[in-house]
This record gives C-alpha cells, structure tokens and sequence, in this order.
C-alpha cells in the first residue's frame, strides 16, 4: 500500500480529529438512527443545545454530516455511513484488545507457575 504523509495528515486533520470526541461519535450514531435537529438531537443525547450545536458546526465543516432545511428547523443527517461502520470497525477491535489484555491478565505468569511446583 503506497501510503503518503501529507495523506495521512489530511485524514488525521479531517476525520480522524473530528472523531477525538466522544460526544461527537454519539452524535453521528443518533444521526444515523434517525435525521434530526439540533433540539430534537440534544434532547435524545440529553447534552446541552449549544454543546450539541458546536460538535455539529465542526461535523459539518468537515462534512461528516449535511444539513437540509425544513421550515425553520435544519435537519442534519450523516452525509456517508462509512463513517459508522469505521467506528463500528473500531469499537470491535476496542474489545478484542480488551478481552486480550484482560486474558493476558488473568492468566497465571510463568514466574508464579514455577513457583507453585
């Protein structure tokens, strides 16, 4: 795989900070639910409005949700579900670590073996 820095910098700027927060990767799972506001979307959350409204002006601008309108209300909706399933990608393998880390744990250490004998 012929992999550039200058690649990697605009992912890690573009997509990979945009999901550094936990709120926001709430935000796109909601959004992928179900379209929303921004009131109909913190009150499913239960965060604050403006809390919300800020996450949602940084997913925008980098285009990770859209926007249309309907009345007065602007509705957000995530602009690509790839985004999900990298997330998803990324809580699975969250858990293999863990379940590793935590049978390596569990498991007695060769010292203790030894002396057991």
């Amino acid at each position: 795989m012929n992999v550039t820095l200058d690649e990697l910098e605009l992912l890690h700027g573009h997509i990979c900070q945009a999901l550094g927060d936990p709120k926001r990767i709430l935000i796109l799972y909601a959004l992928h639910d179900q379209p929303r506001n921004v009131t109909a979307l913190a009150e499913a959350l239960g965060m604050p409005q403006p809390t919300v409204s800020r996450h949602l002006g940084l997913l925008r601008q980098r285009a990770l949700v859209t926007t249309t309108r309907e009345g007065a209300s602007v509705i957000y909706a995530v602009s690509d579900p790839r985004i999900i399933h990298i997330v998803d990608t990324m809580r699975e393998m969250l858990r293999d670590i863990l379940s590793h880390h935590q049978t390596r744990l569990s498991e007695p250490s060769a010292s203790q073996d030894e002396t057991e004998d």
